[in-house]
């Protein structure tokens, strides 16, 4: 069974940090683009960065260049996203997801997802 799993997601103040987790199962991973993707309030769901697992080839969206790191352990078959410098603006739900093209922040390249976790900037 196929699961994508997402943690780590809370309550921080504007210039805080948080590291997202993705755990994978079900799926041989190292075939896989992993995404992050986060949809706010509102707002339709956006991409925000990918890792190539088998390379760790990355991409990132511009509004998180230089703030967000993605990365992957690949003993654990986890994913990471390390958010610093965070703004109100990076609130929304964070959701993982696997795709089996080239690294794209492209939503309909990936057919499994995870249920999200919340990310709330705030003072």
């Amino acid at each position: 069974q196929v699961q994508l799993v997402e943690s780590g997601g809370d309550l921080v103040q504007p210039g805080g940090s948080l590291r997202l987790s993705c755990a994978t199962s079900g799926f041989t991973v190292d075939y896989y683009v992993i995404g992050w993707f986060r949809q706010a309030p509102g707002k339709e769901r956006e991409g925000v960065s990918c890792i190539n697992f088998s390379d760790g080839d990355t991409v990132y969206a511009d509004s998180v260049k230089g703030r967000f790191t993605i990365s992957r352990d690949k003993a654990k078959n986890m994913v990471y996203l390390q958010m610093n410098n965070l703004k109100p603006e990076d609130t929304a739900i964070y959701y993982c997801a696997a795709s089996p093209v080239p690294p794209e922040l492209v939503m309909t390249n990936y057919f499994w997802w995870g249920q999200g976790t919340q990310v709330t900037v705030s003072s």
